[in-house]
């Protein structure tokens, strides 16, 4: 069964006991605040995951302003202070049109990057801790192509992608409606069948569309609803940042997982097929 991690700006969910709390991703960028403050980190009650904050970086700063030494240092107080941690993402450059409008370089160049960024944070990792590296390798692209490349750049650089605890794949944020994500999806399951790949930002489409082609996803998809649509016994104008909200679009969309059919079974259904039997998008 797909996990899904629900993508919050709100970190100190972390720390709440609730019914019903699933896996949270959390941004870098939102616990630094807390290390620049010198707030203490306290301990997560389950189980979540780090998101670096390379969307933000890039659009910013048209790079990373943290360095690798910086981030490393993040993450391992965050290991040891907030525990729990299930995986954090590397420094990835992503490969959208904007991104490299905002950079100024090409795909190869940004491939180069994040697989050159993945080593260097392994070898940090080494320096500061005996636990377990927990850095996740993430495959950068745009095209079908551009991934494979990226898989073998991997390898290139020594790295075997098939023997890592989960595998990211990014710039498919957006992107859940396009045909070639689900190529992409096939394409790597090819490649290793036990790949446990993980999505980067998928939204409610997305989620319900290629839940058999996934170990793991992450989706921040309720915040933009709560804005939109929100509970109408809430009090607030908006709820992009309720809880109760969250935890209800969670149950919602989880659940309709259910209706998703088995691999094998997956040229016989359309994604508009999926779609229907899943229900109305939240």
């Amino acid at each position: 069964m797909l996990i899904v991690y629900l993508t919050t700006h709100m970190d100190e969910w972390l720390h709440l006991d609730q019914p019903g709390m699933p896996p949270l991703f959390v941004s870098h960028r939102r616990l630094a605040r807390r290390l620049a403050s010198r707030r203490p980190l306290r301990p997560a009650v389950k189980g979540w995951a780090l998101d670096s904050g390379g969307f933000s970086e890039l659009d910013l700063y048209r790079g990373w302003k943290t360095t690798p030494a910086e981030y490393v240092a993040a993450v391992h107080r965050y290991d040891t202070e907030i525990g729990q941690l299930a995986w954090a993402a590397s420094q990835d450059w992503m490969c959208e049109p904007d991104k490299l409008a905002k950079t100024g370089l090409t795909v190869r160049e940004h491939q180069a990057r994040t697989v050159a960024n993945f080593v260097e944070l392994t070898r940090l990792w080494a320096d500061v801790s005996d636990e377990d590296c927990p850095f996740m390798p993430t495959l950068q692209g745009w095209t079908l192509a551009d991934f494979l490349t990226c898989w073998d750049m991997y390898g290139d650089a020594g790295v075997d992608l098939t023997w890592q605890a989960v595998v990211g794949l990014g710039s498919v944020c957006r992107r859940e409606r396009v045909e070639e994500v689900g190529d992409i999806l096939l394409a790597l399951r090819d490649l290793d069948p036990e790949l446990p790949i993980h999505a980067f930002g998928f939204k409610t489409v997305g989620v319900r569309r290629y839940a058999d082609l996934m170990d793991t996803c992450d989706s921040g998809a309720w915040s933009k609803g709560g804005r939109k649509r929100p509970d109408p016994v809430c009090p607030k104008r908006s709820c992009s940042n309720c809880l109760h909200y969250a935890l209800d679009w969670y149950a919602r969309v989880t659940g309709s997982l259910a209706f998703i059919p088995d691999p094998i079974q997956r040229s016989i259904f359309p994604a508009s097929t999926l779609d229907a039997a899943a229900g109305p998008t939240p």
